[in-house]
């Protein structure tokens, strides 16, 4: 495992009042191999279980024995698919994909699944959930082989895009599945694929394990999910989780399973926190219980004075739920959400943009008028939503206002699928705290709030019942447990890099957004 060194970052600079960008994963997929049903619906469906996972695109591709045909657009599932489009893509073999980008830019040619044709002319569709950290290298294998020379200037440029590109490659003489287990051993970083040509459904899961992918089982078929959830919205029943470094094979003869990769499981802790939704279950264990009993280590930890519980919603509610249940003190709903703001393309004018968080979330003034509120939220990233919050919250009239955070301080950048601030931006990072008690209170005093406290990392860790060596906990850490390379070979924007320097040379030289991350918590 790699330990980056912990270098205080100054963020002193005054926080404003536009909405925080909030952690966000990279994808969600999705596939199905069923005889007789309709699976690009089921597809459909179980995208949009998978929704919170990425909006910024979505696309499905089905096959029916003759060909592999795709449908993908920028925009949520329910924007992007409609019945007609639906109808018109019949077959027995499907995978689904929903899309917020870590590598690669929003465009529509970094949507997936991801298309290629062998030089067999058979076709090869594939989703991507997770990072790599040796994409770059990869590029440069594509290079050589002649898959990624002369593209064109609109192509791709995601990680996944190469994989599919090598692997449609490997596959030319000979079938998918030896191809992939040619490819993946090659592949580092987090990786949860869902890929198929015209017959076969396949899913792989990185040696590490880092995110959750899953088997289901239809009547007439089966289905694998980034979580169970999906399982629950297309009526199919959970088998198990698909093991890491694991390689599946659907097809008319049922399940095969092969090894490409010894497991050395290390499960990403956030997916507990934040990113997976409440009902899904990971490694045998609930989220919402998880989220629950966090809760519940919280209010041991940092019990508070208060007369009334109130989640963040809706990421903080399992979390007030336990804390409310642990430390005695009523647990109420103080602040309303909106339901229908997400992502918007649509920017706001000034006079919006100054209202903030009031595009979300409204306070219940006659719940909350008086009260020692203790508010329980998710987590801290840059610290704008929370400093607006308890504004919000005391112009509404509470008395006292003592927030509780359901995760450790984020002080370090994730590298493995998840998009947070710049470490810069990172409010744990700031004020020049050489301690954990002066970093709280300086982010405390930065929010506004009358006291702040975090769970401990080992609270945390144990609210999910897996011991902590099984788990990636870099964000809190700084303990990478997949070897990073040198940072110019890295940063969402790496493919782009290179092919802005070009392939002459050493395509590795141009700057990205990522330069300094490995010399920053």
């Amino acid at each position: 495992m790699q330990q980056l060194p912990l270098s205080v970052v100054n963020t002193s600079a005054p926080l404003d009042d536009g909405e925080e960008q909030e952690p966000r994963e990279e994808c969600g997929v999705f596939g199905v191999w069923a005889t007789g049903e309709d699976v690009a619906k089921l597809s459909y469906y179980g995208l949009y279980a998978l929704q919170h996972r990425g909006q910024e695109a979505a696309g499905i591709a089905v096959g029916d024995g003759q060909q592999v045909l795709v449908f993908k657009d920028l925009g949520l599932v329910s924007q992007v698919f409609d019945e007609q489009t639906l109808s018109s893509m019949p077959g027995h073999v499907a995978i689904g994909h929903c899309r917020y980008s870590t590598t690669g830019s929003t465009t529509w040619e970094n949507s997936q699944p991801i298309f290629r044709t062998t030089s067999a002319g058979n076709g090869v569709a594939l989703g991507h959930n997770g990072n790599l950290v040796n994409t770059a290298e990869l590029a440069e294998r594509a290079v050589e082989v002649g898959v990624a020379g002369g593209r064109p200037r609109n192509a791709a440029t995601s990680d996944s895009d190469i994989l599919t590109a090598l692997l449609a490659h490997a596959a030319a003489d000979r079938t998918l599945e030896q191809a992939a287990m040619e490819l993946l051993p090659t592949v580092k970083g987090a990786f949860c694929l869902t890929f198929m040509d015209e017959h076969t459904l396949y899913a792989a899961r990185d040696p590490h394990g880092v995110r959750p992918l899953s088997l289901g089982r239809l009547d007439r078929g089966w289905v694998v999910a980034s979580e169970t959830a999906a399982f629950d919205i297309v009526g199919a029943s959970f088998v198990r989780d698909i093991e890491p470094g694991e390689l599946l094979a659907i097809d008319e003869d049922g399940v095969r399973s092969t090894r490409f990769a010894e497991p050395t499981p290390k499960t990403c802790i956030f997916e507990y926190v934040y990113l997976a939704r409440p009902d899904s279950v990971i490694h045998g264990r609930s989220v919402h219980s998880t989220r629950v009993d966090i809760g519940r280590r919280l209010a041991r930890e940092h019990p508070a004075d208060g007369d009334l519980v109130i989640p963040v919603p809706e990421s903080g509610t399992p979390a007030a739920v336990g804390y409310a249940q642990e430390s005695g003190i009523p647990y109420g709903q103080g602040l309303m959400k909106n339901a229908y703001v997400g992502r918007t393309f649509i920017q706001p004018s000034q006079t919006i943009r100054q209202l903030g968080i009031r595009l979300k979330l409204n306070p219940l003034r006659e719940v909350i008028r008086g009260k020692r509120l203790v508010v329980v939220d998710d987590s801290i990233v840059r610290g704008n939503t929370q400093r607006a919050l308890i504004r919000m919250l005391r112009e509404a009239g509470a008395a006292e206002i003592h927030v509780r955070i359901a995760s450790s301080p984020v002080k370090w950048p994730c590298f493995y699928g998840i998009d947070f601030a710049s470490p810069a931006e990172l409010i744990a990072n700031g004020g020049g705290a050489d301690s954990m008690e002066a970093m709280v209170e300086s982010v405390r005093a930065a929010i506004g709030a009358d006291s702040l406290g975090y769970i401990s990392l080992d609270e945390m860790t144990a609210a999910t019942e897996h011991a902590g060596e099984s788990m990636c906990r870099a964000c809190f850490d700084g303990v990478y447990p997949i070897p990073l390379p040198d940072s110019t070979s890295m940063g969402k924007a790496v493919l782009e890099n290179m092919l802005k320097a070009g392939t002459q040379g050493d395509p590795l030289q141009a700057e990205n957004d990522n330069a300094s991350a490995l010399r920053r918590p």
